[in-house]
């Protein structure tokens, strides 16, 4: 099997305490689980926190955070390697590579700076979560007040869109409010992605997904990774289990498409990986996923419909 994940925080935690080996280290995501439960993609997201914010521009917390990310390819480039287009997961795979795919949580950095967007991508970003929880340059992220969700993009949102789509970089909409959502289907001309969020009609959380939009994003070509956060999976759950993803996983199916569903874990990210504890989880989760999903299906959901949208959005 092959396993594409679209989400995960574990660059921040490796920045924050660099003693830590992201070889074998004590995080949901390391390189000895990866290669061992058959990692083909993991995206790296960049994840720009308040935490930090406190004391430091996220301009400055990017490439802090880059710093340690390049730092860490060349010291494990004997077991994973950068890439930005599937001809490089593919070179990685035949040589028995692992594959870093690096994303940005937060266009927070971009800060009216329409330039930073051809910087990131020089630097081999090739996907940028818009939103967080906090409005930005770009627009305004989910809110439980409806109005406030109802906020779009703002003029400079559209622009960096566009910017995006003419580099070959994937816009993410996840932690976006549903009317920035909805300006990023009309504005986009390429598919774009909901990296790590569940089904709202099954979670009435404001992150999640509304029926029309996993339709929408399923007819624009794009993808849903779902997300392995207890509390976006089930209401009132302490504790993420297998049955819950897979039950996200089969009404966003019904919902999207076969075609628009995968995975975005968001290890390192939460603060309970339930029944999964780290990556070593997905091994079990694809077990279980056998009673639910045809083959043909399996192998769309871990990595085909993630590759799809990268070789329709990076060119190759």
């Amino acid at each position: 099997m092959r396993i594409i994940d679209m989400h995960c925080d574990t660059l921040i935690e490796g920045w924050r305490a660099p003693e830590r080996s992201l070889y074998d280290g004590s995080f949901s995501v390391n390189l000895k689980l990866l290669k061992e439960h058959e990692s083909m993609v993991q995206f790296f997201a960049m994840y720009l926190s308040r935490q930090e914010m406190k004391t430091m521009d996220p301009y400055d917390i990017l490439k802090g955070i880059y710093g340690y990310y390049t730092k860490t390819m060349e010291q494990y480039r004997d077991f994973i390697r950068p890439v930005t287009t599937v001809e490089d997961v593919m070179k990685n795979r035949e040589q028995g590579l692992l594959s870093a795919f690096l994303t940005v949580e937060d266009g927070v950095f971009i800060d009216g700076k329409i330039e930073r967007v051809q910087e990131v991508y020089d630097m081999g970003v090739r996907l940028i979560t818009l939103m967080w929880n906090f409005e930005n340059s770009l627009g305004f992220p989910c809110k439980d007040d409806p109005a406030e969700h109802q906020k779009g993009l703002k003029p400079f949102g559209i622009e960096v869109v566009e910017k995006m789509n003419e580099l070959g970089m994937i816009v993410d909409v996840s932690h976006m409010s549903e009317g920035g959502f909805y300006d990023v289907a009309k504005h986009s001309k390429k598919p774009f992605v909901a990296s790590h969020s569940c089904a709202r009609t099954l979670c009435n959380h404001r992150r999640n997904l509304t029926d029309d939009q996993l339709k929408t994003l399923g007819n624009h070509g794009g993808i849903v990774g779902v997300n392995f956060e207890c509390s976006f999976l089930k209401e009132g759950s302490g504790r993420a289990t297998y049955d819950q993803i897979i039950q996200h996983l089969l009404y966003m199916r019904d919902k999207a498409g076969i075609d628009a569903i995968g995975f975005g874990s968001d290890f390192d990210g939460i603060d309970d990986n339930g029944e999964l504890e780290n990556y070593g989880g997905f091994s079990t989760l694809l077990d279980r996923m056998e009673g639910s999903f045809t083959c043909d299906e399996i192998d769309k959901i871990t990595h085909k419909n993630a590759l799809r949208v990268m070789k329709d959005v990076l060119g190759k």
